[in-house]
């Protein structure tokens, strides 16, 4: 038998018992950003982040498709997790995010 046919394949998993979660979850250790860049390189940064986390916030209430995610629905989901309500730019990137993960 061939030894390639002896590996796992990428996709399979090699544990012999089921691997629990760490919980509760602790994001990572927040670093300073680089120093130097311009003004509009840190805006734009921050906006991504909080694009991605309401992107992440709607897809686990069950939002999965952007035409459900309107600016209310964004706004909405943005004061439920406690961060400032997104602007228009934001809550446009937050329907591109999700689109793009189909």
């Amino acid at each position: 038998m061939p030894a390639a046919a002896l590996s796992p394949l990428p996709t399979q998993s090699t544990s012999k018992r089921a691997v629990l979660l760490d919980l509760p979850y602790e994001p990572v250790e927040k670093r300073p950003l680089p120093p130097g860049r311009p003004r509009d390189w840190y805006v734009t940064h921050n906006r991504r982040l909080k694009a991605m986390r309401l992107a992440i916030a709607l897809l686990d209430s069950g939002v999965y498709v952007p035409n459900q995610a309107r600016n209310e629905k964004i706004r909405s989901t943005a004061q439920l997790i406690g961060i400032h309500p997104p602007s228009d730019t934001t809550c446009h990137m937050v329907r591109a995010l999700m689109r793009y993960a189909r």
